[in-house]
């Protein structure tokens, strides 16, 4: 018969510690983690704070090897329960704060399916199913402790934890390979462009000159390097500030974000106030190609001209033609200078980068005549066609194998999947 007992049976449930002013310096400065450092499966150690625990303190609070430590809060309901395992990846001792439960296996239990099933309990809902709150979801210690678990002698513990340390390894390398075939594709594309904008794909046999620009030797002979100033106009957008989210004549805009490569994201604009004089002078057509001054610097997209009554905000540049171009060039002519780092060094501040009017205007580019203009683009376009249907089908591979590691977890440590040593 099987017998369901309290995960308190099982395990030892307890709270971390609250963070508090008091404990922001002492002499007993401890590393601790929270619900930030914990994600389904692994842990996020790049930021780990410290707080003043005195020698009693971090005895209660102390991790140990092998401990689950639980994401007890989240303003999220799917983050709220998120678990990984503590594996001393620091030395000395390292303490917990309240916003995470730890766990730890009495002598009944294997810590690693302790673990394991802290994985099922996130992914199939049990941890989010005793969740309470509204902005911010708590699971509680008292509450975790009272979840049903099924008993399963040690040695079919050790079985099951073996067969899922076995069988997620393998699904996690087969994962591995396959993001890094994306990465590969990824840097494909950008060399692609690079070759492009710099001749050799639709100009091969031509004769080389060299050029004014500093991420580019030669070019075609027949092409030019003009200042960006030369072929098109620019203008960044208007300031955000109080008054004008406020104020009367509010109009949708476009921010920084909403610029991605190649890319735009038209959803729930964000409004604030454009009058006359602004919407003249931050007005946007088809063909226009909107640049990025902060953040990932130079990062563009073209305006397709699909909606109107749409301006822009002081973090992006607009990038108009003067005369004949092909905005989609200009586009990846942008995308090959920007994974040069070329505006990343020449911005303006040394810890935020931006780019300015002035210097966007300096920068010189490869310049084709209009045909090969948008031969290139019509190559390229091609190209990432194809390789972004080959990285989809790998995103959705990937998709796959975490759902069959998943189901796997599942079906393991609720004794639905039949395992050697394990008694069905």
């Amino acid at each position: 018969m099987t017998q369901v007992r309290p995960l308190r049976a099982y395990a030892e449930v307890a709270l971390g510690r609250q963070r508090s002013p008091q404990h922001a310096d002492g002499p007993h400065m401890t590393p601790y983690l929270r619900a930030a450092n914990v994600n389904d499966g692994f842990l996020d150690l790049d930021d780990v704070g410290e707080m003043n625990f005195d020698p009693k303190e971090q005895e209660t609070f102390a991790l140990k090897r092998g401990d689950v430590l639980v994401t007890e809060g989240s303003g999220s309901l799917s983050a709220v329960g998120a678990s990984a395992v503590w594996m001393t990846d620091i030395e000395g001792t390292v303490c917990f704060q309240n916003t995470l439960l730890r766990l730890r296996s009495r002598p009944s239990t294997d810590g690693r399916f302790l673990a394991w099933w802290c994985r099922h309990a996130f992914a199939d809902g049990l941890f989010a199913g005793i969740a309470t709150g509204a902005n911010i979801f708590h699971i509680s210690a008292e509450r975790v402790r009272s979840l049903p678990m099924t008993y399963i002698p040690m040695a079919e513990q050790r079985a099951i934890a073996d067969y899922l340390d076995a069988e997620t390894t393998r699904i996690d390398a087969l994962i591995t390979k396959k993001r890094r075939m994306i990465e590969l594709l990824v840097e494909k594309v950008d060399s692609q462009i690079f070759s492009a904008v710099s001749g050799t794909v639709t100009s091969p046999a031509s004769s080389r000159q060299g050029t004014q620009i500093p991420w580019l030797d030669t070019i075609p002979s027949h092409w030019d390097s003009p200042w960006l100033g030369a072929t098109h106009s620019t203008q960044l957008g208007k300031m955000l500030s109080a008054s004008a989210a406020s104020g009367p004549e509010q109009h949708r805009y476009v921010k920084n974000t909403n610029v991605q490569w190649d890319r735009l994201d038209l959803t729930d604009l964000p409004t604030m106030t454009f009058d006359a004089n602004d919407r003249a002078r931050c007005s946007l057509e088809k063909g226009d190609l909107l640049v990025c001054e902060g953040g990932e610097v130079g990062r563009a997209a073209v305006w397709p001209g699909t909606q109107t009554d749409v301006y822009f905000q002081k973090a992006i540049h607009r990038v108009r033609p003067i005369g004949d171009a092909e905005p989609r060039y200009t586009m990846y002519a942008f995308w090959a200078a920007a994974k040069m780092n070329v505006f990343a060094v020449e911005g303006n501040q040394a810890t935020i980068v931006h780019l300015t009017g002035e210097k966007l205007r300096e920068h010189r580019f490869p310049w084709p005549p209009i045909e090969e203009q948008r031969e290139i683009v019509r190559q390229l376009d091609a190209t990432r066609k194809k390789i972004g249907a080959t990285t989809s089908q790998l995103n959705q591979q990937i998709d796959l194998l975490n759902e069959r590691r998943q189901a796997l977890i599942t079906a393991a440590v609720t004794g639905e999947l039949e395992i050697l040593g394990v008694a069905a």
